[in-house]
């Protein structure tokens, strides 16, 4: 079974080969959030005084998203960072701090973070969001599923007027609905 983790949760997770060698460390996840998918990470040095990477990880490098570490079969699928970042946020806009619409135009809230599964899949699985009193939870944060038709532009996540009926209050009732999902397909 696949676990959700927060996108914020995953900085600093160490990059590891399958023969063991930590060769990174997770500085930013670059989502393509109206894709629904990660597209890759940046890289920072292991240690306290290393900085960024020229190097990134391209989604199709990562052989698991695990709780601990990203595991990577070889420190060869490695790319130069501009190969990853030029696919995700960059192209669609920063998706935290985001303001969320209903496809039927009621503003929502402002994203605080993106959701995402652990595993070998690299889905968005929802967004943890500030929410709007349009939602009957000014000022609450709740997590929004997923799925179906989202589109990003620039400052703006537009998600189908549905989702926000099927808001939650936590990570766990996020990956129930979302396992309740699958089995309904």
């Amino acid at each position: 079974m696949n676990t959700l983790t927060l996108v914020a949760d995953l900085t600093k997770r160490p990059v590891v080969t399958l023969g063991g060698e930590a060769v990174a460390q997770i500085k930013d996840t670059v989502l393509d959030a109206s894709g629904g998918q990660i597209t890759g990470f940046t890289l920072a040095g292991r240690g306290l005084l290393s900085g960024p990477l020229k190097q990134s990880l391209p989604w199709s490098g990562v052989h698991a998203l695990g709780p601990d570490a990203v595991m990577i079969p070889a420190v060869e699928v490695l790319q130069a960072r501009d190969a990853v970042v030029d696919k995700g946020e960059a192209g669609s806009g920063q998706v935290r701090g985001a303001r969320v619409l209903s496809d039927a135009g009621l503003e929502l809230g402002t994203v605080l973070d993106a959701v995402v599964e652990c595993g070998t899949s690299g889905r968005v699985a929802g967004f943890h969001v500030a929410t709007t009193e349009a939602m009957g939870r000014h000022e609450r944060r709740a997590f929004l599923p997923a799925h179906g038709r989202l589109a990003m532009t620039g400052d703006t996540l537009v998600i189908p007027a549905r989702l926000a009926e099927r808001a939650v209050d936590d990570l766990d009732a996020l990956a129930a609905a979302a396992l309740r999902k699958g089995t309904e397909r």
